[in-house]
């Protein structure tokens, strides 16, 4: 089948250990995570890729040090009130994955400025999964679905795999290429549904180290898998 790349996803792991292996607080590798991920967002627009998911916060997060989560929460609000100027500049559309309850005030009205700032962009769509949890957003679709039912929306035959993806947090295509820097291979409650058939790429880079060339040579990667969605591919059809 063709490989047609319309999704991205990055699960950006290793700034603190970034920052560590330098001598510097965790938080300066948060940082300089950032501005690898403006970078990225940038490029991957540039490339005419339509999305880029991207893991930013999980809900377990908030099992880290007070210091750390605080540093974070205002990263956030400085990158989506100045930093991200650059990426409206590019067209591209700003939208939110996750659970607002819990962050605070300032955090959310950071968020809600950048997607109304850049609702009506053209450009490819930055998804970020902020106070995320896979498992949690499944549970909300389904209870968007129960809603959409019991107000005789639907019917319950009209519901499948393939629609299902409107009732997700952000109504996006499913994923074709996931990376995981930093080393780890585990998918940690990330975008478990959207990812049914995406070609996993796990690479040791920590994020903040991880340049638009070495993205440029997973996505030539990408384009040599055979991706048969279960199927038989048109060489072996040929030679059976």
């Amino acid at each position: 089948m063709k490989n047609n790349l319309k999704h991205i996803a990055i699960i950006m792991d290793g700034n603190g250990r970034w920052a560590q292996k330098r001598g510097m607080s965790r938080s300066m590798g948060h940082k300089k995570g950032a501005s690898t991920l403006e970078k990225l967002a940038v490029h991957i627009n540039d490339l005419n890729i339509e999305y880029l998911s991207v893991y930013a916060f999980s809900t377990d997060n908030f099992k880290r040090s007070k210091e750390e989560v605080d540093y974070l929460m205002n990263l956030f609000i400085e990158m989506f009130n100045k930093k991200f100027k650059k990426l409206q500049l590019k067209g591209i559309k700003v939208v939110f994955s996750g659970d607002k309850n819990g962050l605070r005030d300032d955090v959310v009205n950071s968020m809600d400025n950048i997607t109304k700032e850049t609702e009506n962009n053209n450009g490819s769509v930055l998804n970020i999964c902020l106070n995320y949890g896979s498992q949690e957003e499944i549970i909300r679709a389904a209870n968007r679905y129960h809603n959409d039912l019991i107000n005789n929306k639907v019917s319950i035959n009209d519901i499948n795999r393939d629609n299902f993806y409107k009732y997700m947090d952000n109504d996006l295509p499913p994923i074709d290429l996931l990376i995981r820097t930093g080393g780890e291979k585990r998918l940690s409650n990330f975008m478990l549904y959207q990812l049914t058939y995406a070609e996993i790429f796990f690479i040791d880079t920590l994020f903040p180290d991880f340049t638009t060339k070495k993205l440029d040579k997973i996505i030539d990667n990408f384009y040599l898998k055979d991706r048969r969605f279960g199927g038989i591919s048109n060489e072996k059809k040929t030679n059976s």
